[in-house]
């Protein structure tokens, strides 16, 4: 597969749209490439903390223009795996809006009584009184259900804690491994393309790290091309055992019309195809 045969796009968010909430060479000029094209795509993220409203908010303040019909994040992705599972099943959940909301879309009734699921996601603050209900209720027969696997997530001060520093304390505590719906499964991309009504033979996947984007974007069928505007660098991609399709220093490399051709023309300003 070629670029040219690629009729549907996934990208990533942080490291290729976005660095430091500041928008990427390329970034808007790319998005509305694919809009005036009408090409369908959709933006992931693993963060399961904010709802598409909010992260469409986000990047737009950024001066990215994402609807939030293109945003699919690990929490929407975790809904729409649940409720394939259950049917209006219940949920006890650890998270912030963005995963309530997209489980109480999916149908799904929050309850800390014999729940189906107990939902394990990204939060500001992780209540000790929290873990200690999912470590019960996981006990009891709960099944076991994490949004993403990340260990840990920046701040301004340095590293926190994350989703999958929270999992593993509980996979201690009940010796039960957690259902992993975020990147790298390639759960997620396939819920992704069919959200979009995409092929994986004809879709492509933007990313700009090995371990997630790449790898879960080639066991789900798709073209792969990684970024160097983000976490991996070219020396890192030697130390796997896979290569994605392409690699790029960044989006800007992927316009029909390169940046330092467009003179003061940039994205479309309206916004409009």
């Amino acid at each position: 597969m070629d670029r040219d045969s690629i009729d549907c796009w996934l990208t990533d968010m942080d490291g290729v749209l976005v660095k430091e909430n500041n928008p990427l060479p390329g970034a808007a000029e790319l998005l509305a490439q694919w809009r005036q094209a009408d090409i369908p795509y959709l933006v992931l993220t693993n963060n399961s903390i904010y709802t598409a409203r909010d992260l469409s908010a986000r990047l737009r303040s950024n001066g990215l223009d994402v609807p939030e019909s293109n945003i699919w994040t690990s929490a929407m992705a975790t809904a729409d795996f649940l409720s394939n599972q259950v049917e209006r099943g219940t949920a006890y959940v650890v998270g912030e809006a963005g995963l309530t909301t997209a489980i109480h879309e999916a149908g799904f009734v929050m309850t800390e009584h014999d729940p189906d699921f107990v939902v394990v996601g990204e939060t500001h603050s992780y209540s000790f009184e929290a873990i200690t209900k999912a470590i019960r209720l996981i006990d009891a027969g709960s099944r076991f259900i994490v949004t993403n696997p990340d260990a840990t997530g920046p701040s301004p001060e340095g590293v926190l804690p994350a989703t999958g520093a929270i999992a593993a304390l509980i996979t201690k505590a009940t010796n039960r491994e957690p259902y992993v719906v975020g990147k790298p499964n390639p759960m997620m991309f396939r819920s992704a393309l069919n959200r979009i009504g995409a092929h994986s033979m004809s879709t492509a996947m933007i990313g700009d790290r090995m371990d997630t984007d790449i790898i879960a974007g080639m066991e789900a069928g798709m073209h792969t091309v990684l970024v160097l505007s983000g976490i991996s660098t070219a020396e890192d991609v030697r130390r796997f055992p896979f290569r994605p399709n392409e690699i790029v220093d960044g989006v800007h490399n992927l316009l029909d019309v390169p940046l330092e051709s467009r003179g003061d023309l940039g994205p479309d300003p309206t916004g409009s195809a």
